[in-house]
């Protein structure tokens, strides 16, 4: 005729009479008169504080007196968000709209409302919880609901909020809430960095076709100025660099670009100059890297250099053969005149002959070989 029920200390029930609800029960035996057996009971451990059930949403508004004293509710606004903490611990955001009960027990549970109508970005203290990392660190459920951004020394980063820049951001960490809102950030670098063009294939003014190589130096000076007036800077810069490559290379001869190699550099730099004036960045250095001509103009170039190498070769063997001969002229002129140094020039060239044999015979004596080795006659 009786029936019982034991609810342990942690744990609370739900009494149904024909699975219609009739009331919680807390910690303790309950008795009660149920000749038919109409009575059940549906137990939750207070471990799992979330009441999850059918009649969550038909207790909050049928039996509030009852929700008021059994459990915690979190009622959260459209442009509100939710922290739930558990023995000061943050284990849960709750994003806006959201209705929860959670059981009042021997776990004391907290719930703070953050409004995000205005104001969205996430203070400094709640930071350090939603973002914390490690082995043995949880990650708070909810927290992809906020975006977290760490940002390097030397670099900024510009916020967007749904499409349109909000304002910068400086290096640390910053987080803000994502609900109701599409957020987006962009990591600029402050210091000097190098744009490589490359691979830019470009006709002559007389119809080579060259392959060029360039590089610049360039930094952001104003990042506001820089992403206000263009989606991608970079590619910007990048755009004006091949126009300007294309303006060096393509108003000139071959010939002209071999003889004066810095040409392309100036007429790019002074090009780019121009164009990024009032767009927020600053061009350093513009130079080229290679230029690389195709290879049947290389071999014609190879000819070419070969010829002159060998025409300036010839110009210096000729420049010296004359010289040799004017210094023969000269030194004939003075033995002429001199019979001494005639005789000297006699006896340099026997040295000279006797350094090369191993035998001499002579005949005549040696004042024979000395007096009538050289004769000339007048």
């Amino acid at each position: 005729m009786f029936r019982k029920f034991r609810i342990m200390k942690d744990e609370r029930a739900l009494l149904f009479d024909r699975k219609d609800f009739v009331r919680v029960l807390g910690a303790g035996e309950h008795r009660f008169f149920d000749p038919l057996h109409r009575l059940s009971v549906e137990v939750f451990p207070l471990s799992k504080t979330q009441f999850e059930h059918r009649l969550a949403d038909y207790l909050l508004k049928a039996e509030p007196e009852m929700v008021g004293r059994e459990f915690h509710v979190a009622q959260l606004g459209p442009t509100e968000v939710g922290l739930r903490f558990e023995n000061g611990v943050l284990l849960e955001v709750l994003a806006p709209s959201t209705r929860r009960l959670y059981w009042k027990g021997y776990i004391d549970i907290r719930l703070e409302t953050v409004d995000i109508a205005e104001k969205f970005a996430v203070s400094a203290p709640l930071v350090t919880q939603l973002v914390a990392s490690g082995p043995r660190v949880s990650k708070v459920v909810g927290s992809d609901g906020v975006l977290s951004i760490q940002i390097p020394q030397d670099q900024v980063a510009v916020l967007y909020v749904d499409g349109k820049v909000h304002g910068l951001l400086e290096a640390g960490r910053h987080a803000f809430w994502r609900f109701n809102r599409d957020l987006r950030v962009d990591i600029v670098d402050l210091r000097l960095q190098v744009l490589e063009v490359a691979g830019q294939e470009i006709l002559t003014k007389d119809k080579v076709n060259l392959r060029v190589n360039l590089t610049a130096g360039y930094r952001v000076s104003d990042v506001l100025l820089a992403f206000s007036r263009q989606a991608k800077p970079v590619d910007y810069l990048y755009k004006e660099l091949q126009f300007g490559l294309r303006a060096a290379v393509g108003t000139r001869t071959l010939d002209e670009l071999l003889e004066n190699k810095t040409v392309i550099d100036d007429v790019v730099g002074e090009h780019i100059k121009r164009r990024v004036v009032g767009y927020g960045l600053e061009v350093e250095s513009v130079g080229v890297k290679d230029i690389i001509l195709p290879g049947e103009m290389k071999t014609i170039l190879a000819k070419v250099v070969e010829a002159e190498k060998a025409a300036q070769a010839n110009v210096i063997r000729r420049r010296e053969e004359t010289a040799a001969t004017r210094s023969l002229l000269n030194t004939a002129k003075v033995m002429e005149d001199n019979p001494v140094a005639l005789r000297l020039k006699e006896l340099e060239t026997l040295e000279k002959v006797t350094e090369k044999i191993d035998k001499i015979s002579v005949f005549g004596g040696l004042d024979g070989v000395l007096k009538d080795l050289v004769k000339i006659r007048p």
